[in-house]
């Protein structure tokens, strides 16, 4: 397994970020503190994913954050990319991995207690449970499942398997902690860090506030 840090995953959509340059966005956010970094583009064509995640792998060189790509595996095979996280309908994970190798990073989104369970032997590096809070990022049709959900999930995914799970939807400063205290790994943020005015200052206050937060956790009782 890939060892992968979850602790504050950026997720740069070119529609969330006010209008301004996504590489800048990536480097103040790397700067603040953003420990893995995804690019998802719902609406570019191949081409331009290709050409703006070549990019974004050639701003994160130097500084050890890893580049994902979402969905697209075939972008990010032709972008040098260093993995992909994939959803439920996506490329089936051990398909992702036969294409990419045992040195990509592959992450996985959980949404169920059965998508928990089917963790056990996937050929996957981390997970992200969601939707935990409401967001305007991204149509989701079901109802977010909070907190409580968020516990009963991760309780089923630590059963399935050993790896990092994080948490994605609608987390940002006011609710950043009580996810890591509820046993995510870390946060995966969109909106809260590149809609931000200053993205840098932002991935500074939620990466010290997942530090923490963290630290607290694992304090004995």
């Amino acid at each position: 397994m890939n060892s992968v840090d979850l602790r504050l995953y950026g997720i740069i959509a070119p529609e969330r970020t006010a209008g301004r340059d996504p590489i800048g966005l990536v480097r103040q956010a790397v700067s603040g503190g953003a420990t893995l970094m995804q690019y998802r583009d719902k609406n570019a064509n191949g081409r331009r994913s290709v050409e703006l995640a070549r990019a974004l792998k050639e701003a994160l060189v130097g500084t050890g954050v890893p580049l994902l790509i979402n969905d697209r595996v075939d972008v990010a095979m032709a972008a040098g990319a260093d993995g992909v996280h994939l959803g439920q309908d996506d490329m089936h994970p051990e398909d992702a991995r036969e294409l990419l190798g045992p040195n990509a990073i592959i992450g996985w989104t959980l949404k169920t207690q059965e998508h928990a369970a089917n963790m056990v032997g996937m050929p996957v590096d981390y997970a992200c449970i969601g939707g935990i809070f409401s967001t305007s990022s991204k149509n989701n049709s079901s109802l977010p499942i909070g907190i409580d959900g968020l516990r009963s999930i991760l309780t089923s995914a630590r059963a399935a398997a050993n790896k990092p799970i994080g948490a994605i939807a609608g987390i940002d400063a006011s609710n950043a902690q009580s996810v890591i205290a509820a046993g995510a790994d870390g946060i995966a943020v969109i909106s809260a860090l590149f809609m931000a005015p200053d993205t840098q200052e932002e991935a500074r206050r939620l990466r010290r506030m997942v530090d923490q937060a963290l630290e607290k956790r694992s304090a004995p009782a």
